[in-house]
């Protein structure tokens, strides 16, 4: 092959991710070697995404959001389609890919969502409205645009959430400390407020509003961290998918055999001549 068709075939693909050569193995230009036990895996996990090493305390509270998102039980529709799909016969990959592939906008985009209205609010600040008239203001136009659950807010099972205090927790010890601004925080907080004032009772922060208050604080772009929380979650269900495994049962369904679904379609009839 020529010299430019070599470069031609080489600029294929174009990348700052990874440097790899026979016997060498970079990222960021970090040797992979020089990286291993110095490096935890959520300061690796920055820096793929980022480009540069975060501080210790920045892997820290990123860390801290990823161990509250692992897992939520069976009744989570992930888990349970990651165990439905290992009494299948499926390979572990396969029953961890099945439940990945159900973490979209109503199951597992919560966080995503939430950080975008941070942010929304966070432009209307920088803007110069107050925090109580920017955080309305967004809440009107989600309002105005049909938004009727606001994400990262309420929960089904938990009348408080027992991830998010101990997150928040985490959060103001970042802020006075100095790693974290504090700002996306007081605009989490904010919402939580104005929402209990429109219902007239408070509707707390969930674990998707508090890891999203993580993630914005950070500096994450909205987008990656539904990644953010797949890379959590899929924890969970390699867990569970490996648990189903060691058990005896075939294509478990997701109801016991003596209780069937409620049938309301037509009566009995006869097929016409």
């Amino acid at each position: 092959m020529s010299e430019q068709g070599t470069q031609k075939a080489q600029d294929w693909w174009r990348t700052s991710i990874i440097r790899m050569e026979p016997g060498e193995i970079a990222f960021r230009g970090y040797a992979i070697e020089d990286l291993i036990g110095r490096v935890s895996f959520p300061a690796m996990i920055w820096l793929m995404l980022r480009g540069e090493l975060p501080s210790p305390e920045q892997a820290d509270l990123l860390g801290h959001a990823l161990v509250a998102g692992v897992d939520h039980g069976p009744q989570a529709p992930s888990i349970a389609i990651a165990r439905m799909a290992a009494t299948c016969g499926v390979g572990i990959n396969n029953a961890m890919a099945s439940a990945v592939n159900a973490l979209g906008d109503v199951h597992g985009g919560a966080g995503e969502q939430a950080v975008g209205v941070y942010y929304r609010i966070r432009a209307r600040l920088d803007g110069g409205d107050t925090l109580e008239v920017a955080t309305a203001q967004v809440l009107d136009e989600l309002a105005d645009e049909g938004v009727r659950y606001l994400p990262g807010f309420g929960h089904r099972f938990h009348p408080v959430d027992p991830r998010s205090p101990r997150l928040l927790e985490l959060l103001d010890e970042a802020r006075a400390a100095g790693h974290v601004e504090g700002r996306i925080t007081a605009i989490a907080r904010a919402v939580e407020a104005e929402l209990g004032r429109r219902k007239g009772r408070r509707i707390p922060m969930n674990i998707d509003g508090a890891t999203a208050a993580i993630f914005g604080e950070l500096g994450f772009e909205p987008a990656l961290c539904r990644g953010l929380f797949v890379l959590s979650r899929s924890v969970g269900i390699l867990a569970h998918s490996w648990e189903q495994m060691q058990q005896p049962e075939r294509n478990k369904g997701p109801l016991p055999r003596s209780m069937l679904w409620t049938y309301d379609g037509p009566g009995p009839r006869k097929v016409p001549r």
